[in-house]
């Protein structure tokens, strides 16, 4: 029995992990598209930012309200909408005629994304207690990395044949797949039967320190989309092909799973909080050598150390969010904390796309977010101890 129970939670950890290997997805798929769209409706930097920044706006709007519906209707049911939004949107997005209406549907598909993770965390944060359940958090968190690698295949594997359009109705035909695979998930905990809606529990469960979790959730998420996004392009003004950027890329994603194995052996011996701290600022080493790098090798290494402490800071910041909060409520404030955070995801790639455009060095664009990784750091060691609720 007691094998059997073990297999059906590793199979539901399995199924709410293509949460994140969805996000990455379609992160690491835009960041490829980004520059085939820039070319074909001929964009300028800031117009090119804006698609990435708009569907961030969407994830803003997702994370509020499905973090709120899922203390309402339950995580099975709202992890389920989600995957609906992102993939029919898809299918809509694949046929849009221009860039308006390419912003316009991007916008549809972020709010399904954005839903997407704060659900997922929830959902895992309910499974387990104490600081098993933030190692599985983690661990959760490194589906995004096999994401990012499917993302980066099927971009070269196909782009040249499918095309943009090509690419995303693939991401679509997936997401309908893992659908299937959710239909098979059960809730945890009977929610109450009446919730209050995401501003109302805002307002009962604002405490001061909600504050400085925002600001490490803006800042974890202004570098890694703004160094990221831009990550492909970046290569390639350095002097690299296509082709030799895609590979560099791959080789730096490969350097995020030791991060999230590392960050979730941390995680069991100190406090969640001190692991993001250290890589949040290890993060920003990284930031200082990938900004100063001229040669290949150096951009390898100075990327793999950004990948490998940005990715567990990600990890650790997911861990720790939903472990300070009740239940009842984990859904709510989880969706508003990274609803928050998302926020840096849309300025970070902007300021990126308009640096760019005023010939801004990459040395100066890498300084900015090792002095974001560092408050961020430091913002977060302010943080409390678990919930009590949070420990049932």
């Amino acid at each position: 029995m007691d094998n059997t129970k073990q297999s059906s939670k590793s199979f539901t950890f399995m199924v709410i992990g293509t949460a994140w290997m969805f996000d990455a997805m379609d992160v690491g798929l835009l960041s490829f598209i980004m520059s085939i769209v820039h070319k074909e409706w001929m964009l300028t930097n800031s117009q090119t930012g804006l698609i990435s920044s708009i569907s961030t706006v969407g994830m803003i709007c997702g994370g509020f309200y499905f973090g709120s519906l899922a203390d309402r209707i339950g995580r099975k049911n709202t992890l389920i909408i989600t995957l609906l939004t992102f993939s029919i949107g898809n299918l809509v997005l694949a046929a849009a005629p221009g860039f308006y209406t390419f912003l316009a549907i991007r916008f549809i598909v972020g709010m399904g994304l954005g839903g997407e993770l704060p659900v997922a965390a929830t959902y895992v944060a309910d499974m387990y207690r104490g600081s098993k359940r933030s190692q599985m958090l983690i661990l959760a968190d490194s589906f995004w990395a096999v994401g990012w690698l499917v993302a980066s295949f099927l971009s070269v594997l196909f782009a040249p044949v499918l095309g943009w359009r090509g690419l995303l109705i693939l991401t679509a035909l997936a997401g309908f797949f893992a659908l299937v695979l959710r239909r098979h998930i059960h809730e945890i905990h009977t929610l109450p039967k009446q919730s209050s809606e995401w501003r109302s529990t805002l307002k009962s469960e604002f405490k001061p320190w909600t504050i400085t979790l925002w600001i490490a959730w803006f800042m974890v998420m202004f570098s890694y989309y703004g160094m990221f996004m831009w990550l492909p392009s970046i290569l390639i003004d350095k002097g690299y092909g296509v082709v030799s950027s895609f590979g560099y890329t791959t080789i730096i994603v490969v350097a995020q799973l030791p991060g999230y194995f590392c960050a979730a052996w941390l995680a069991k011996r100190i406090k969640v909080k001190y692991v993001f701290s250290i890589y949040m600022l290890g993060t920003a080493v990284g930031a200082i050598m990938f900004g100063q790098s001229t040669t290949a090798l150096m951009i390898i290494i100075a990327g793999c150390v950004l990948s490998f402490f940005n990715l567990g800071a990600y990890g650790a910041i997911i861990a720790l969010t939903p472990d300070l909060y009740e239940s009842t409520i984990r859904g709510t404030m989880t969706g508003i904390a990274q609803g928050i955070g998302r926020i840096g995801a849309i300025a970070g790639p902007l300021l990126v796309g308009i640096l760019m455009d005023h010939q801004a060095s990459v040395n100066i664009v890498f300084i900015i977010f090792m002095i974001s990784l560092v408050i961020g750091s430091i913002a977060v060691l302010t943080l409390p101890a678990a919930s009590k609720g949070s420990k049932e």
